[in-house]
């Protein structure tokens, strides 16, 4: 039954060099004119909270014994985690101080607390921060350049973190617009669709939902009764692109196709910024149907096709 169904695209070595120099373009555009007042604006409100905390633990000296002060204040611990080095990320600070990371929760266990603090203390940058090995007072050049190199780091992982976020809700909303161009209704579906009679049905769409045992960005009913999940995903890098496409949504890929039957399901991916083809290829190996944010019209176009098996 499967075999009569209208195959996905499949893009040739060649296809994939054109859409990957074009997805770097747009890429390079979008990246020349973004303005730089974001970043000047995170880096000064993380300078100053930079400032107040090297203040209040006295140059960092009593860091511990202020620790159920600092932990009291979201923007205080998000400043910890960049005095390390590297900065130690969200994920795992949790998981090394065996700690949640939520203020309330540290200001009612300070054992916990204590662990947050000592973690930090434990990959201290010695070299931005050398007075604290050294158990002297700094100079306050040192001081001034120490704590705007963190508030540098703090600002320029927001950015990102803020850049990674606004692509994949940019790209959501464009691909839905697109599919509600082309006559596509979006739908309540459950929160989480177990079974595919809860997923969309032919010219119905919904976004964010977990379909099966993975979270997928949008779940597309196809006028032939498959089901097309789809992941949004934006990288800024070749390296980036591994995690972005192999790791994440190549893996989900193959849950979907094993979970729901390769005739009952096309997981896809649409995808802006910059890749490396090899990634691509073997993503598109393993089962995951690659379209682009910059081509919209060739997703439009292959799902308007299965009108020919509705």
């Amino acid at each position: 039954m499967g075999a009569s169904f209208v195959p996905p695209p499949r893009w040739s070595s060649e296809l994939l060099d054109r859409d990957i120099a074009a997805a770097v373009e747009a890429f390079r555009l979008e990246r020349f004119e973004e303005p730089l007042e974001q970043y000047h604006a995170h880096l000064d409100e993380c300078l100053g909270t930079v400032e107040e905390l090297i203040e209040l633990t006295v140059d960092l000296a009593e860091l511990r014994e202020r620790a159920g002060e600092v932990v009291a204040e979201a923007r205080y611990i998000e400043a910890m985690r960049f005095l390390a080095g590297p900065f130690i990320s969200v994920d795992d600070l949790r998981v090394i101080a065996q700690a949640s990371l939520a203020p309330t929760a540290l200001r009612a266990d300070q054992v916990a607390a204590a662990r947050v603090v000592e973690t930090v203390l434990a990959g201290l940058d010695r070299r931005r921060f050398p007075w604290v090995g050294e158990a002297r007072e700094p100079h306050e050049d040192e001081k001034s350049a120490a704590a705007l190199a963190t508030a540098s780091l703090m600002a320029t992982e927001r950015v990102r973190t803020l850049r990674r976020n606004e692509a994949r809700v940019v790209q959501e909303s464009a691909v839905a617009d697109a599919l509600r161009q082309a006559g596509f209704r979006e739908v309540a579906a459950p929160r989480v669709i177990r079974t595919l009679e809860e997923a969309p049905g032919p010219g119905e769409f919904c976004t964010e939902r977990t379909f099966g045992d993975r979270k997928a960005d949008l779940v597309v009913g196809l006028w032939d009764r498959r089901r097309m999940p789809l992941e949004c995903k934006a990288s800024n890098s070749a390296t980036n692109s591994y995690k972005r496409v192999n790791h994440e949504a190549a893996s989900k890929a193959e849950t979907w196709l094993q979970d729901f039957g390769r005739s009952q399901v096309v997981p896809a991916a649409v995808l802006s910024g910059v890749f490396k083809r090899a990634n691509l290829e073997d993503a598109q190996a393993r089962g995951l149907t690659l379209l682009w944010a910059h081509r919209l019209d060739d997703m439009l176009a292959w799902i308007s096709s299965t009108r020919a098996h509705a």
